[in-house]
């Protein structure tokens, strides 16, 4: 059987063209890292705050890394990072991991 209809791309040429990304985090910034029991029925939350940038592309990547991480779901509200649980161990050692110092 023939293809019919198929057309192959090549990407490897736009790979090479991607700029990189300008905004990076301000590793140096003091990052607050608190568990709170307030909202969600009274469930435990840890509130993640202070990760030096504004950029919430950057903050949605940190996001789901974090997330897939500690193995919980989360949300970014303001530009903070809430996560569900008491995972306040498991993000400072992923933090550390990401380069923050400022803990």
């Amino acid at each position: 059987m023939g293809k019919k209809n198929w057309i192959e791309f090549d990407n490897q040429e736009k790979k090479s063209e991607e700029t990189p990304k300008v905004e990076t985090f301000n590793k140096r910034s003091k990052v607050n890292i608190s568990k709170q029991k307030k909202g969600k029925k009274g469930k435990t939350i840890t509130l993640i705050k202070g990760l030096g940038t504004e950029d919430e592309i950057l903050l949605k990547e940190l996001l789901k890394k974090i997330k897939v991480f500690c193995g919980t779901g989360g949300t970014l509200i303001d530009r903070n990072i809430q996560l569900q649980g008491d995972m306040v161990s498991k993000s400072v050692e992923f933090l550390r991991n990401e380069g923050f110092h400022n803990l």
